[in-house]
């Protein structure tokens, strides 16, 4: 981990400056862009391992950046934390439904930032390899980090790629949110019902026609539908 490149997006130099230092104290290679655009330039050309995205910036702000590199085949695995001023829940939602992978609220601690950061860093690179098959249409590929239909790879964010594997460990056994949030973001993370319905809904909505798989508990959480789940390798 100490290798991993980290691009700093922050049009506010002593915020930038300051997450830069704790990050290079922890071995960390970091890469600063203090704009939108810029930070798009900086992620083509030199592909970091996390991102660290602020909301609020000059030309494009990050939610759109964040939406940019999200749908962009070659850049949408790059795990994306974002950094906000606005602690509303509609701003979180929003980046997490764009793929984010967590977020962080100014004025916030360098020690949790640099938890989250690992943190995000610790599952993006411990993946499990179990293949696991929905008959013979939809298949889960870990060892690709990819979702397929009838052999085409589905376009899913890093989150609703590890809340669908997450789900299909045990089908047809019930999530509650909690559960969820820790095996897609890891401990600690607090996030509200209604962000992982929205995870959930996107989800769904990209699976089509297999969106059904995935069953609502009320009152409790989410599970797959045992009876659509074929081999597990």
């Amino acid at each position: 981990m100490a290798k991993s490149t980290v691009l700093i997006v922050e049009d506010e130099h002593d915020i930038a400056s300051l997450i830069q230092f704790h990050l290079a104290r922890e071995g960390f290679h970091t890469l600063l862009a203090n704009s939108g655009r810029q930070a798009l330039e900086t992620v083509a050309r030199s592909r970091p391992d996390l991102v660290i995205l602020d909301i609020m910036l000059p030309d494009l702000d990050g939610l759109e950046v964040c939406r940019k590199l999200k749908r962009d085949a070659s850049t949408s695995a790059i795990p994306i934390l974002m950094v906000s001023a606005r602690g509303e829940e509609n701003d979180i939602v929003v980046g997490l439904e764009l793929g984010a992978e967590d977020y962080v609220t100014k004025p916030f601690s360098p020690r949790v930032l640099l938890a989250r950061a690992k943190a995000v860093l610790r599952r993006k690179d411990g993946e499990p390899t179990r293949e696991v098959s929905f008959g013979e249409a939809l298949r889960i590929d870990p060892a690709r980090h990819q979702v397929l239909i009838d052999g085409e790879p589905l376009d899913l964010t890093l989150t609703q790629y590890r809340l669908l594997h997450f789900l299909a460990q045990r089908p047809g056994f019930v999530r509650t949110r909690d559960q969820i949030v820790t095996a897609v973001r890891g401990e600690g993370t607090v996030l509200s019902s209604r962000a992982i319905d929205v995870h959930v809904a996107a989800l769904r909505q990209k699976l089509g026609g297999w969106g059904d798989l995935i069953e609502t508990v009320r009152g409790v959480g989410y599970r797959l539908t045992a009876d659509k789940v074929g081999s597990a390798v």
